[in-house]
């Protein structure tokens, strides 16, 4: 194992670039990347081959922000005939000796030719894997402990074949959570916060930390699209945004929206347990709003975006968080960050903070 491919929204190939040569380092894994713009993957490769394999045991892959999802390559590009597109892929997995694989994904870049192989991807997976299990690379049933086989498609006739670890990747195809469009719900930015919700939460702690009749305060809400991710919920929201709310949601009577200054507005009372934020602001500043909010406690749980520049994103969002978590340690405060670049963003990152 001498590289990595990388997946990644089109368009921050140079931040997922800069991520994974900044957290291989770290494990004194040092390399080189190759990119295209607007490809919307990248390939690592490294210098040093047993140690990239222990920084890919290793790292724990939810802590990365902008790769949707990371495999370690097999081999070359692939030629893949129209005629036979399954043998190529089975001698490379045979002289890679690979075996025991419990799950195949075949997959794509996230762009418009990329999504153009859909169709390809989804009639190639059976034959390609009978080939497979056939050939002894994967087992004679789909196993999700097992590692996954991944075969990504550049275009029709060219591929990577690739290996990751179930226990260590993203669970999700081509790294990416798909949502359906709520026909009630004031905008599509109210994806952002279901997918966060899916992201951050886990399922078995909804109960607990996405419960009914909890309070919740949405800076920056209207037209209403996080707050209806709260109100379906069945929690009590206040919104704060100088805008009009959706008249749906203030008809359900669990909503109070005040049209004040998100910056400016503080809770009356300290029952809130959620605070969201999806303000059009320079990410410094959210980061410190929401750094008074939790330190003052006046909420226990905050999801926020932070909009990012053209230039050095991840920089910038390595800056922010580090002048977070230094404001967190003066307080005393102990919190866990969780942050990603989630398939509903766009020129942005959203992130999670609970206290410990």
């Amino acid at each position: 194992m001498k590289q990595l491919l990388l997946y990644c929204r089109a368009g921050f190939e140079k931040e997922c670039a800069a991520e994974i040569q900044d957290k291989a380092g770290q494990y004194g894994v040092f390399g080189y990347c190759k990119l295209k713009n607007d490809a919307a993957f990248i390939i690592f490769e490294a210098y040093d081959e047993p140690m990239l394999e222990r920084f890919f045991a290793d790292f724990p892959f939810e802590q990365f922000i902008f790769i949707r999802q990371w495999a370690a390559i097999l081999g070359d590009w692939l030629e893949l005939p129209a005629g036979d597109r399954v043998s190529p892929v089975v001698a490379q997995a045979l002289a890679d000796e690979i075996t025991g694989c419990g799950e195949l994904r075949v997959e794509y870049p996230d762009t418009n030719d990329g999504k153009e192989l859909s169709t390809l991807a989804r009639k190639l997976t059976v034959p390609l894997r009978q080939g497979l299990r056939k050939a002894g690379v994967m087992l004679s049933k789909e196993n999700h402990r097992a590692p996954v086989l991944h075969l990504f498609l550049q275009t029709g006739q060219q591929a990577l074949l690739a290996l990751s670890y179930a226990e260590n990747n993203s669970p999700l195809e081509n790294g990416i959570r798909r949502l359906k469009f709520p026909h009630d719900a004031p905008s599509r930015s109210t994806l952002k916060l279901e997918e966060a919700f899916l992201q951050f939460i886990p399922r078995d702690e909804w109960e607990t930390r996405l419960a009914s009749g909890m309070n919740a305060v949405d800076l920056g809400a209207c037209p209403g699209g996080w707050t209806y991710q709260l109100v379906i919920r069945s929690m009590m929201v206040v919104a704060i945004d100088n805008g009009a709310m959706d008249q749906k949601l203030m008809d359900t009577g669990q909503v109070k929206h005040f049209m004040v200054d998100g910056f400016k507005y503080q809770p009356e009372k300290r029952n809130v347990y959620w605070l969201v934020c999806d303000m059009i602001e320079k990410p410094q500043r959210v980061g410190a709003l929401i750094c008074d909010w939790l330190i003052k406690g006046w909420c226990q749980e905050s999801i926020f975006n932070l909009k990012l520049p053209m230039k050095k994103r991840y920089e910038t969002v390595l800056e922010v968080l580090a002048e977070m978590q230094q404001r967190f340690d003066e307080a005393e405060l102990a919190v866990e960050f969780q942050v990603k670049h989630l398939f509903h963003d766009r020129e942005e990152v959203t992130v999670h903070i609970r206290k410990r």
